[in-house]
């Protein structure tokens, strides 16, 4: 039978055995309370970036809601735009655009990408082997966000639906609560795109590239808004965009366009929106009054969005 081990604990303490076992001790107490002090403050970060992401500065595009700001890429910003346009020519409400955002925020994170699981792709991941186009149709974002509304507009009382439940009807994913953590940004875009009270839009973008091309932007409000009238000027390098069939309602459908050519500015090489005596600069990143002192210009006609493109 063999003695047994004695314990290291069980000889005697020396004092300076005391000393350094102190020291142990008071380091370890010190390093548990910073390490969560740190992870603490790296938690409430990720609370606050997974609500309101900011993409790379000087390029990215903001929708602000009572004050908050919630922000989008360019890429993301125009895609959303063209959600918003169909669904005003549908004659579809803001909650529609809600549904549509936060669905393709989380299949694509709102980009019309090529790929996806299996056979899915586009901005809503949809998949031609279940009926919902061919490839080169989905690729459409017209066509796949035309898809998207048919199949919301079957979901009965989908506007009092929960977000992630309406979507989830359409979209019959494999992660049908994965809709539900959009929700916020996908209300806000939704809102400042219909010129909701108490809302506002705008992009801080890279200097434009010379040489827009009005009959291209003009093309490109033709296709997002077929209702609207749209004329192109290659003198004057501008395009005007009046409600036209969409009707008139007390200057809501003008703002609604005039946020719809700042979304979709970027990709347009649009230097300035103008709509009444309201200015978008993208030299400024901001919209601005015109005051009377600087007389009303073509570009600040009340009847009309005019939208100036890089020289």
């Amino acid at each position: 039978m063999t003695s047994p081990r004695t314990s290291r604990t069980s000889r005697p303490l020396t004092r300076a055995r005391r000393a350094r076992r102190a020291v142990r001790r008071t380091l370890v107490g010190t390093t548990t309370v910073v390490a969560l002090a740190v992870g603490g403050v790296w938690a409430v970060g990720k609370v606050l970036d997974s609500r309101r992401a900011e993409p790379e500065p000087r390029h990215t595009c903001w929708a602000s809601v009572n004050g908050d700001d919630w922000y989008l890429s360019p890429e993301q910003a125009q895609n959303v735009a063209l959600f918003s346009a169909m669904a005003t020519e549908r004659g579809l409400p803001a909650r529609a655009v809600t549904i549509a955002t936060a669905t393709a925020l989380q299949e694509s994170w709102a980009t019309n990408i090529d790929y996806g699981d299996r056979d899915s792709v586009g901005l809503f991941q949809q998949r031609p082997s279940q009926g919902w186009g061919t490839v080169e149709q989905i690729m459409d974002p017209v066509y796949s966000t035309g898809k998207f509304y048919d199949g919301l507009v079957k979901v009965r009382d989908y506007t009092k639906l929960e977000v992630t439940v309406a979507a989830q009807t359409v979209q019959r994913s494999a992660f049908p609560d994965a809709y539900a953590k959009h929700e916020g940004k996908a209300r806000a875009w939704a809102s400042a795109l219909a010129a909701q009270d108490g809302t506002t839009l705008t992009c801080e973008l890279r200097p434009s590239l010379p040489g827009g091309d009005p009959q291209a932007f003009a093309a490109r409000a033709d296709r997002d808004w077929p209702s609207a009238s749209v004329t192109a000027d290659a003198t004057t390098r501008t395009v005007r965009i009046s409600p036209g069939k969409l009707g008139a309602d007390d200057g809501r459908t003008l703002t609604r366009l005039a946020r719809w050519a700042v979304a979709v500015a970027d990709e347009g090489q649009v230097v300035q929106v103008a709509v009444g005596d309201q200015v978008w600069e993208r030299s400024t990143s901001s919209w601005r009054t015109v005051t009377p002192s600087e007389g009303t210009s073509p570009s600040s006609k009340a009847d009309a969005v005019t939208v100036t493109l890089a020289p």
